[in-house]
């Protein structure tokens, strides 16, 4: 899919004004007010508008492709996007916690639902939304418990080096006292990203076994090489509503038994409206069946969330399962088409709800990630 918004935004000198009169969420961040102690440079907006230009400012600005320079800008105009509904104060200061999270997901939101507007792909789509979701890592990186866990995580679905120029230019736009404090921090990221050899690409582990492990053990040693006792498959299917999955199953592995939320659901005379517990502890009774006989099946439901993925890769992968996440996405106005012939009409609210909580699985959750995707036309 061509890309129109890096078309619009390279012909307008990636001008942050010239984006928010396409953008009105961009403006309305004039409105949200930010601790004078950290931004004495005023509101959101006026933050974000001296970060596009540190951005565009940089050096190194001007040796990326057209491509990858459209996706960093769109990240730095919209990276604190999640400010605007979650700023608050607290003892008479303005906070904003979990900004960056929400701001990911209000980007994927409305680059999915207006995806004719912005022309990204899925790919484009999610590097942006990840770069928002990860721009503070760089400066807080050596405070976690595992600096090497995180690098290697976040390097799973977005380039360091770009996260880098972000982060850098968020620290440098802004007026507060330990400015020069927290660029020396990015530095910092950029050395150790480079000493762990993901700077460019992602780390590559020695399999899919040993990569799978490292992302959900403790204390592991992501140069290892552990030994495979996984035994069978289980494929665990993720995806909004509407989205294809059982016309998937039909097609593609017809030959394996499914366990189907929906199905249960309607056996159990459940409606969609009723708590979905009985449900879901009916779905798990019958997969320890398959998993202690170590039977391949799949698992069949929408999977939005990432800590829902965790725990049932987590039981799976305990019966010595290699779990296979596949995920399947339309464009918006085709999952709304095909609302409205559904059988089970899922009403607009609830629709919209799953929207926006929507966490595309990333490549580490399970052994094999593989993504699905309709472009927009």
């Amino acid at each position: 899919m061509h890309c129109n918004i890096c078309d619009e935004m390279s012909d307008n000198g990636f001008s942050l004004s010239w984006l928010a009169k396409q953008y009105p969420e961009l403006s309305a961040l004039k409105q949200i007010p930010q601790n004078p102690e950290y931004h004495g440079e005023g509101d959101v907006y006026q933050h974000t508008e001296m970060v596009c230009q540190r951005l565009t400012e940089s050096a190194l600005w001007q040796f990326l492709p057209s491509d990858e320079q459209t996706l960093l800008f769109l990240a730095a105009a919209f990276h604190d996007i999640g400010k605007s509904v979650c700023t608050k104060q607290e003892d008479g200061v303005w906070v904003s916690p979990r900004h960056t999270l929400l701001g990911e997901k209000i980007f994927r939101c409305l680059a999915y639902r207006e995806a004719q507007r912005f022309g990204l792909t899925f790919r484009q789509r999610e590097t942006v939304a990840k770069l928002i979701r990860y721009h503070g890592l760089p400066v807080w990186f050596w405070t976690k418990e595992r600096p090497d866990f995180e690098l290697l995580r976040a390097s799973e679905t977005i380039p360091l080096r770009l996260l880098y120029l972000l982060s850098h230019a968020d620290v440098l736009g802004r007026i507060a006292k330990d400015t020069k404090e927290l660029a020396q921090q990015v530095e910092l990221f950029a050395e150790y990203a480079k000493e762990l050899g993901v700077w460019d690409n992602a780390w590559t582990f020695s399999d899919a076994y040993t990569r799978f492990q490292f992302f959900h053990r403790q204390d592991m040693w992501h140069g290892a090489q552990l030994y495979n006792d996984t035994c069978f498959d289980v494929i665990v299917m993720a995806g909004l509503p509407l989205a294809g999955k059982d016309t998937w199953i039909e097609k593609n592995r017809p030959q394996l038994p499914v366990i189907s939320l929906d199905a249960l659901r309607e056996t159990m005379k459940i409606p969609p409206t009723k708590s979905s517990g009985k449900v879901v502890q009916a779905a798990l009774n019958q997969a320890r069946v398959f998993l202690r006989d170590r039977q391949p099946f799949i698992w069949n439901a929408t999977n939005l969330l990432r800590e829902t993925r965790k725990k049932l890769i987590t039981l799976f992968s305990d019966y010595k399962a290699r779990v296979h996440i596949y995920y399947l996405e339309v464009p918006y106005h085709e999952l709304l088409e095909r609302n409205q012939i559904r059988t089970r009409y899922i009403p607009d609210k609830a629709l919209e709800e799953m929207i926006r909580k929507l966490e595309p699985p990333e490549p580490w959750e399970a052994e094999k990630v593989t993504i699905l995707c309709k472009e927009q036309t």
